[in-house]
């Protein structure tokens, strides 16, 4: 399955991406070997995730995410605690 996904870094800030394996990305990223703009904000942890059944569609909704402001991803993690308070996920499209 493939996943879009936002982390929250040590430094409070958002990033977002796209993976086709959500757990080991995340490992990925906390070991310091995942994107450039993480290594240096370590620890991540993961806020938010969506999951879809092709790579294109989660391509096209990391894009969409990364073009929001600030304000609206919190929103949308926000209301992804409120549907689902023990988890950040799950969603499928």
């Amino acid at each position: 399955m493939n996943s879009c996904y936002i982390l929250r870094c040590a430094d409070g800030t958002l990033y977002t991406g796209w993976t086709n394996d959500l757990e080991r990305r995340l490992k990925t990223h906390n070991a310091g070997k995942g994107g450039k703009y993480t290594r240096a904000r370590l620890p991540v942890e993961l806020v938010y995730y969506e999951q879809y059944p092709t790579k294109a569609e989660a391509m096209r909704r990391e894009w969409r995410i990364k073009r929001m402001p600030r304000a609206e991803k919190l929103r949308l993690i926000e209301a992804r605690r409120e549907a689902y308070p023990d988890a950040s996920g799950p969603a499928t499209s």
